[in-house]
């Protein structure tokens, strides 16, 4: 198989999704790699070395999207790059389809085959692909929120340890998943008094037990929220329904209700955003402010340190990439349950339930598909 990797285009994404020693294994089963100049860059790679393992250095992305069979990316495709995405071509990416018609349609029109990091999933209902940058998302959330809550970035002026003889900041996380739990520890390691909420008791019980004396659970409901955000100095959104558009958790309308200079960080964005005020930013200029409160939402976190990120991401990717490039993904989707559940469109059909439901679009059935290629 050709697998091609394009250089990241969305603004300030330094991740690449393949790295030298990816492309070394990959020659090793007889595929070719194709690396566009500069790719790995950001993440400290250079063309030398992927080419040192095995990978044909190209110029530009169309080169890589006109001769590749599968493309491996970080982030879904933008709008230059709609019409580079061919028919029968694995696109194998976040995706995030449910934030955005314009992209499914994109994809949807170019015949391509869709599968979605974000929705990989295991038996436990475990997102494998989507853990580890949840992780890194979750931590940068409360370092950059420590951060704007600085009065020179119009936050209240709040240390979130706080010192002794001062109480230290109010931070609120909504959502136990691992991007909150990773939020929460994080903040209450700085020392800051920490709530998290979620609607699952069952897992509120498991992140009473693990996380640090100064985190309280919280079930979460429109009560509970307006009653904390009041008090809150940080606000962490990391609600996830995978595949599917994140529901509105804090409304225009309650930003009345906070205290001038909380700083609200929406890790959901890239699924649409758990607060109404969301839009997308990005790392060059990060925040904007309504009625007073401080609102960031990149939607590429973990961008901002992609070495980290790159080799967080690619020790999980490359086993499904492995498998897709040895079997192909009509083989491979068809052995491999995890894999499966990541297609999203196939050759023009939504086959994923939350895009369509999203949509209003029709929804095929991904099993008469891959039935009918056997």
């Amino acid at each position: 198989m050709i697998i091609g990797v394009p250089k990241e285009i969305k603004s300030n994404e330094n991740r690449v999704a393949l790295t030298p020693g990816g492309v070394k294994d990959l020659k090793k089963c007889g595929h070719t790699i194709l690396v566009q100049s500069t790719a790995g860059e950001g993440s400290g790679f250079t063309d030398k070395e992927y080419s040192e393992a095995g990978a044909s250095i190209i110029a530009t992305a169309k080169e890589i999207y006109a001769g590749a069979d599968m493309i491996v990316k970080v982030k879904e495709p933008i709008e230059s790059e709609y019409n580079l995405v061919k028919k029968d071509q694995i696109i194998f990416t976040y995706l995030h389809l449910a934030s955005s018609e314009v992209l499914t349609k994109a994809m949807i029109k170019s015949g391509a085959v869709c599968i979605a990091y974000e929705s990989v999933e295991k038996t436990d209902r475990s997102l494998p692909l989507l853990i580890p940058m949840s992780e890194v998302a979750g931590r940068m959330s409360v370092q950059q929120g420590a951060k704007y809550l600085e009065k020179h970035n119009k936050g209240r002026g709040v240390l979130l340890g706080g010192v002794p003889g001062v109480q230290p900041a109010n931070v609120v996380v909504l959502g136990g998943g691992i991007v909150g739990m990773n939020a929460a520890k994080m903040a209450a390691g700085l020392g800051a008094k920490v709530t998290i909420m979620d609607v699952n008791v069952a897992r509120l019980r498991q992140l009473s037990e693990v996380l640090p004396a100064n985190v309280t659970t919280l079930y979460s409901n429109s009560y509970n929220i307006l009653k904390t955000i009041k008090e809150a100095d940080l606000i962490i959104g990391a609600v996830l329904i995978p595949g599917a558009k994140a529901p509105v958790l804090i409304s225009k309308e309650m930003l009345k209700e906070m205290k001038a200079g909380t700083v609200l960080i929406d890790v959901a964005v890239d699924q649409g955003g758990c607060i109404e005020t969301c839009k997308p930013t990005t790392h060059d200029n990060p925040t904007y402010v309504i009625d007073g409160i401080v609102h960031y939402c990149v939607p590429n976190m973990p961008g901002a340190v992609p070495f980290t990120s790159t080799l967080a991401l690619t020790n999980v990717t490359f086993p499904y990439i492995s498998q897709l490039a040895n079997k192909g993904w009509k083989k491979a989707c068809a052995e491999n349950e995890e894999l499966k559940k990541g297609l999203n469109i196939v050759n023009g059909k939504v086959v994923y339930a939350p895009v369509a439901n999203t949509f209003n679009l029709k929804l095929d059935s991904l099993e008469g598909i891959l039935n009918s290629q056997f």
